[in-house]
């Protein structure tokens, strides 16, 4: 198994696409990515060895997102389409309109469901990893998991789809 630095370097790009996930933030999401990576070396002591270091950080962000929230901290709301306006590489309005469709779907999602989901898709976590990050059993996480998905598809299909046409 990989050093814990090596470890902790090859994790910060899921870490960061989770935190952007969870903040809309570019820039919040660096903040909690930083605050992650100096809590875990400062608290090294209480990985376990043996053990993926990604879940333990996973879980790590989350807590420390939680915690600024609850001092109201960190509340910085992105409005979807700036946020979407500010996405690198978008190629054409339609997929734009998908994005910000599936962003505002997400954050429509309970708190629990949307955390689950997103340390899976978008943190690479796998479901003991993500249940383990979540201090979850694994039974519970799928369930979070099918719920979420359930109900992004029962908004697509619920949803119409835009109609992207030129004026002139």
């Amino acid at each position: 198994m990989a050093s814990f630095h090596q470890q902790l370097q090859d994790a910060l790009p899921d870490l960061w696409r989770y935190a952007f996930a969870l903040t809309r933030a570019r820039d919040r999401a660096d903040d909690l990515v930083q605050d992650c990576a100096e809590r875990a070396l400062r608290k090294r002591a209480l990985w376990l060895p043996g053990r993926p270091l990604k879940p333990w950080l996973m879980k790590m962000l989350l807590n420390i997102l939680r915690n600024d929230h609850a001092r109201g901290a960190g509340r910085v709301m992105v409005p979807f389409e700036e946020q979407i306006a500010r996405a690198q590489p978008l190629i054409d309005t339609e997929g734009r309109l998908e994005l910000a469709a599936t962003a505002r779907a997400l954050a429509r999602l309970p708190e629990a469901q949307r955390e689950a989901l997103l340390l899976v898709a978008v943190g690479g976590l796998d479901y003991s990893e993500a249940a383990r990050a979540l201090g979850i059993p694994v039974g519970t996480l799928m369930s979070r998991l099918s719920r979420a998905r359930s109900r992004l598809r029962q908004w697509r299909a619920e949803g119409e789809k835009p109609n992207v046409r030129s004026i002139s």
